[in-house]
């Protein structure tokens, strides 16, 4: 199969998605023919830059493919590191093309938006030369697996908040409260939910020592810069969201408190468990979320937005209707995956259903022995065999959770089968390096509540 005058084999497609171009296959491809060495660094808060050396065709039969290879690349990078400036070298062209697609009126504003909002400094795509280039800083973040005293573990989902009393690693205490978030303008009312879960917890334990947090959203330091959690709250309101999980801490006393996304802290859960680093967890549900530890058990401190991230070049991919842009990790590896896939393998869903009851329509076909729901479930796995041969090439990966609403049940086994035999078929020395698990709801839950408790060192 060809791209762009790239071969790039013939990888096994998904059964229901026979357009699909694997971003990794051809990215492995497009590499193997380039020599012109290129460099990209991401800097982003604290002064923290993210370098990966990389290069070009650069022969001038290729100018497509040198673009679209680059931009794809950035791209990724800047959703799973995070970042408010892009530096590149050996690439002048295709630099200035990208600071163009950019710009305000440009094809990517919406990421250079959402960078800005994350780190308040602007956005910018810059060309320099070698001597210019910004050398790698930074460490991974060193929270977390902290067992020591009496610990408040809290998970603020976007349906309910749980929260936990943990004492030296064992939860005496665990409760799960509805609350609504996404749907309320007020800030103190999220200000006032989260106390609440706080003392709720604090009186279940002879002291507090410390207070770790759980929660969706991109955060510098403990603020959250970017959370659905606020969604309705205006902007007016900002200084007093991003400073709200430690002024809601202060009110049971001062005490260490440490803020994660609830991605970062699935996969610390799991490494905990695990006893073992490198350690990736994918969460299937309203969207894709993804978090990761290091091998030394550290968070390495990037955003793992990987659901703005591409996966697929086909030019015929689904519009991510946020982001504007096609074949992102959203549209493969949620709920919108099944919806997407559903028609092709001939199952109408009802335009009056939301997309969690169209799920649910889904769930119900394959739990009934409809057989042709199981492609939607094997081409998802499929997708995301592909998706781990790219996510390799950034991460170190030796397990992987599956996790989230897509996954549960036959589905979820569904997956995961398609998925192994695609890395054995495609990628063999990944199929033998990664561990696929599927934890069972509860434990994920427990350990959640534990994870997040160890956040902070006190």
């Amino acid at each position: 199969m060809q791209y762009l005058g790239i071969d790039y084999g013939t990888p096994r497609l998904p059964e229901l998605d026979a357009a699909f171009i694997p971003m990794g296959a051809w990215m492995r491809a497009y590499e193997a023919q380039a020599a012109h060495p290129v460099r990209i660094a991401v800097e982003a808060a604290g002064g923290r830059i993210v370098t990966r050396d990389s290069a070009l065709i650069h022969d001038g039969a290729h100018d497509q493919a040198d673009y679209r290879y680059l931009e794809r690349m950035v791209k990724f990078l800047l959703w799973s590191v995070g970042g408010f400036r892009v530096t590149i070298c050996g690439a002048d062209a295709i630099t200035h093309r990208l600071a163009r697609a950019y710009a305000p009126s440009g094809a990517r504003a919406f990421d250079a938006g959402f960078m800005n909002d994350v780190f308040e400094r602007g956005f910018s795509i810059v060309a320099c030369n070698g001597a210019d280039f910004p050398a790698a800083y930074g460490e991974a973040v060193s929270i977390g697996g902290n067992k020591t005293g009496c610990r408040i573990g809290f998970d603020a989902g976007g349906s309910d908040r749980k929260v936990s009393a943990v004492i030296d690693g064992e939860v005496v205490y665990s409760e799960e409260v509805i609350w609504h978030p996404k749907t309320q303008s007020d800030p103190r009312y999220h200000y006032e939910e989260i106390v609440k879960a706080f003392q709720t917890a604090a009186s279940k334990m002879p002291r507090v020592d410390a207070i770790g947090v759980s929660s969706a959203g991109v955060f510098v330091g403990n603020s959250p810069m970017v959370s659905s959690l606020f969604l309705k709250v205006p902007h007016s309101e900002r200084p007093f969201v991003k400073n709200i999980y430690h002024a809601a801490a202060q009110a049971l006393g001062d005490m260490p408190i440490a803020v994660a996304n609830d991605g970062d802290v699935t996969a610390l859960a799991g490494a905990m468990e695990l006893q073992s680093g490198c350690v990736m967890g994918l969460a299937m549900g309203t969207s894709e979320a993804v978090g990761y530890v290091k091998a030394e058990g550290n968070i390495l401190g990037w955003f793992n937005e990987l659901a703005f991230a591409p996966v697929d070049l086909s030019e015929s991919a689904m519009v991510d209707e946020w982001s504007g842009d096609q074949g992102v990790g959203c549209k493969y590896f949620s709920q919108d995956a099944l919806i997407k896939l559903a028609p092709a393998a001939g199952i109408t869903l009802s335009d009056a259903l939301t997309p969690a009851e169209k799920l649910k329509e889904v769930q119900k076909l394959l739990s009934e022995g409809w057989t042709v729901a199981e492609g939607v479930y094997r081409s998802i796995g499929v997708y995301l065999a592909h998706a781990l041969a790219l996510y390799s090439a950034f991460y170190e990966i030796r397990h992987l959770l599956l996790l989230g609403r897509v996954v549960s049940g036959e589905g979820g086994r569904l997956i995961e089968t398609a998925c192994r035999e695609t890395l054995t078929s495609d990628y063999p020395q990944l199929a033998q390096k990664i561990n696929l698990l599927l934890p069972d709801e509860e434990s994920r839950r427990v350990g959640q509540s534990v994870a997040a408790a160890s956040l902070p060192r006190c």
